[in-house]
């Protein structure tokens, strides 16, 4: 049967991370590939009373259609935590999403013509690159460094490149380099944004996640014009499975991604919402997050201890502040889609970093996590893949 697909079937991939992730749900795989939270803190005696609650006061509600926005009380619980950011907002201006991926495909459909470039930073969220293609735009990868997005040479693109429709970044803690920007480039990049009349997509689903130092504002709550469009989620805070997560933007502008959502899906799930915003209600955010925090932190340093302990010395990797990810990069002659195979032959699995860059190339680069694996587990993986560089920078 040969049937006729769009064009932007061509360019549509299989995520890589999400294949990765089909290999490593074997047990004996020591997966640091996927971007998952640790399941042993999620509250599943706290949601079986919720969801029990739920359905016991709001049952019929809770299984009935709902607005497209999202439920109200949820809405206005997420404005409030809004402030944790350094945004001062109201539930108007809350859109309940599948997911914070669901606001980066409205963001491609709402802004993105093809040929259309999108400026990110190199490398940048794959799944994030993966929703854009979508829309067959272009990418322009600006370079980076411990500091984020470097905005002299952000400038020097904007001079010299037509046709840039939106300029998308992960500020906090940023997947898959685990670097956060510090507070002169965010200024700076609203203050381009605003002399160049570009929207801003700002990711952040791991800014909650912060084990040491000291907070920073959003870009968002540097926004005087309405450019910035804050994405978050419950997903690296709460639970993944819900599915919930949220757009924060000016009327106009969450206008426009209120109607792409009751094309694409009319609403996000009642029950879900209710759920949450139950346990919102009779539990404590705040302090699961803190259980979260701790938990990532110490496996985070035992990771680093680990690597320094075992990586070769020709190994650079960051030292993230908070997230999940720490970044390593090999010498130019290693190529880690190579060095994937031979790890997954010893059965522990990572995500090849060349995947984060649109425009290819960087195949020397690996993203690792350390968030989803037990203590035990971590070491025994870095000491295997400390083997494997190893013997690939000998030649074996």
């Amino acid at each position: 049967m040969a049937l006729k697909y769009s064009s932007r079937m061509d360019k549509t991939k299989a995520s890589e991370i999400r294949e990765l992730l089909k290999l490593t749900i074997r047990p004996e795989v020591i997966s640091f590939a996927g971007g998952l939270p640790a399941p042993e803190l999620f509250p599943v005696e706290e949601m079986k009373i919720v969801s029990q609650k739920v359905l016991e006061e709001n049952g019929r509600e809770a299984l009935q259609y709902s607005p497209t926005e999202g439920f109200p009380p949820l809405r206005e619980k997420i404005a409030k935590r809004m402030e944790f950011v350094g945004v001062n907002t109201e539930a108007d201006n809350i859109l309940i999403t599948n997911g914070s991926q669901q606001g980066l495909d409205f963001s491609g459909k709402i802004f993105l013509n093809p040929d259309d470039i999108v400026i990110v930073e190199s490398p940048s969220y794959l799944g994030a690159i993966n929703a854009f293609k979508a829309y067959e735009c272009r990418f322009l990868e600006i370079p980076t460094d411990n500091d984020g997005m470097i905005m002299e040479e952000l400038e020097k693109a904007l001079e010299t490149t037509e046709n840039v429709k939106m300029i998308y970044v992960i500020p906090d803690f940023q997947n898959p380099s685990g670097r956060t920007w510090s507070l002169e480039r965010r200024k700076r990049l609203i203050q381009i944004a605003n002399n160049y009349n570009l929207p801003v997509v700002e990711d952040n689903p791991y800014g909650e996640l912060r084990f040491e130092g000291e907070i920073l504002p959003s870009i968002k709550s540097m926004d005087t014009e309405g450019r910035v469009i804050f994405l978050g989620t419950f997903s690296k805070t709460f639970c993944p499975g819900l599915r919930i997560g949220w757009v924060c933007a000016s009327p106009e502008v969450l206008n426009k991604y209120i109607l792409i959502k009751q094309g694409a899906d009319l609403q996000s799930n009642s029950m879900s919402q209710r759920e949450l915003n139950a346990f919102l209600e009779d539990y404590d955010l705040d302090k699961h997050i803190e259980k979260i925090k701790a938990l990532y932190k110490g496996r985070r340093d035992l990771m680093l201890d680990t690597m320094k302990e075992h990586f070769p010395e020709e190994v650079k990797y960051t030292h993230p502040e908070g997230g999940l990810f720490t970044w390593a990069v090999l010498p130019k002659h290693i190529n880690a889609r190579e060095l994937m195979t031979k790890s997954l032959e010893r059965n522990v699995a990572f995500v090849p970093g060349g995947s984060f860059f649109p425009n290819g190339g960087n195949e020397n680069t690996m993203r690792i996590n350390y968030s989803n694996m037990p203590e035990e587990r971590i070491v025994e993986g870095i000491k295997i893949l400390g083997e494997v560089i190893k013997d690939a920078l000998s030649g074996k």
